[in-house]
């Protein structure tokens, strides 16, 4: 009887170690959910041994990047508190011979360009898939993944103004407005990893997915209205002297997107294989 009650001690034991505590029951699902997932990422300088930018493009434009097309307000200290910015969804489409998914994003923040270790941001997906044209909004504090809203919706054409604020250098919220169908999404973040405040940006991005870039899309063309920054100190800045970001991939490079600014304004135009 001994020899039994022992060996169902020890059977139990065995099993209970068997079985992941919550937390890794947890980490296992953030892996799974991250896996193959979407994600914005830091600028990322475009390098290349044959760059047709480095040629030709480089006088007129402030930085050549991978991932990133747009502008952003640069500082060398803390100094940015607030972003925001209003599109018009777009229309995206697949470049010749694409098949499968591709993906565009618009978004706004603070942090990304030169300083890379957090970024506060949020912005709207667009995404075609044979023919098939979807879109989601999200919000993410990275280096977390980003993360999808529930409550809003979008169609081609929709009036959106994206906005950030750090209440501090860990905390904030992101916040989205669909304009044309009245519906308004925000999240606050806490504890976060600390900001620099040094980097205030209206982006197009070419997102990551599985450690490397996801398939690009022809946006057309994004355009942020009343885009405006807010500083530390309550003035208001304009993008209209921010530096110039375009987008450059491939060797040899094939430069993907234009950049123009005017006054609280930021066009970002598609202009790769068509």
């Amino acid at each position: 009887m001994f020899s039994v009650a022992l060996f169902c001690q020890v059977l139990l034991a065995t099993a209970a170690a068997a079985i992941p505590s919550s937390k890794e029951r947890f980490a296992e699902r953030v892996a799974r959910r991250s896996a193959g997932a979407l994600q914005s990422r830091p600028m990322i300088p475009f390098t290349s041994s044959d760059s047709l930018t480095n040629l030709t493009t480089l006088a007129t434009q402030d930085q050549i990047t991978v991932n990133w097309a747009g502008a952003a307000l640069i500082a060398n200290t803390a100094t940015y508190k607030s972003v925001t910015g209003t599109f018009t969804v777009p229309t995206p489409r697949e470049p010749p011979g694409g098949t499968g998914e591709h993906s565009a994003t618009a978004w706004v923040g603070i942090d990304g360009d030169t300083c890379g270790s957090a970024i506060l941001q949020t912005g709207v997906n667009f995404k075609i898939n044979n023919g098939r044209v979807t879109y989601d909004a999200w919000y993410e504090w990275f280096p977390a993944p980003l993360i999808a809203f529930t409550g809003i919706s979008f169609s081609a054409g929709n009036s959106v103004t994206l906005s950030v604020t750090a209440t501090s250098k860990t905390s904030g919220t992101a916040t989205i407005v669909n304009h044309s169908t009245g519906q308004t999404v925000s999240h606050t973040f806490s504890g976060q990893p600390a900001l620099c405040q040094e980097n205030a940006e209206w982006i197009v991005e070419d997102l990551s997915v599985g450690g490397g870039l996801a398939p690009f899309a022809n946006f057309g063309t994004v355009t942020f209205t009343g885009a405006t920054a807010t500083t530390l100190s309550g003035t208001t800045a304009i993008p209209a002297d921010a530096t110039l970001i375009n987008m450059e991939q491939g060797d040899p490079g094939v430069l993907l997107t234009s950049v123009f600014t005017r006054s609280n304004v930021v066009i970002v135009e598609y202009s790769g294989p068509a």
